[in-house]
């Protein structure tokens, strides 16, 4: 289970991350660009995930390394 939220908390961390390029430079990476709805809160948008990502990342950190 601390793997999966780990790994989960990757994902966020990183979908958050990748989309801020996305605004303030011409790369165009992330999610973003695909999704038109976002277009006026890019930056809200890439920065929402970070916030459940270090939730996950706290629920790991909380959990035993452990199988049982």
């Amino acid at each position: 289970m601390k793997r999966l939220l780990e790994l989960l908390g990757f994902l966020a961390l990183t979908r958050g991350v990748l989309g801020l390029p996305h605004e303030f430079t011409p790369w165009r990476v992330g999610l973003l660009r695909r999704i038109g709805l976002f277009d006026a809160y890019g930056v809200h948008a890439s920065v929402a995930p970070t916030v459940p990502a270090c939730a996950l990342f706290a629920a790991a950190g909380s959990r035993r390394s452990g199988g049982g």
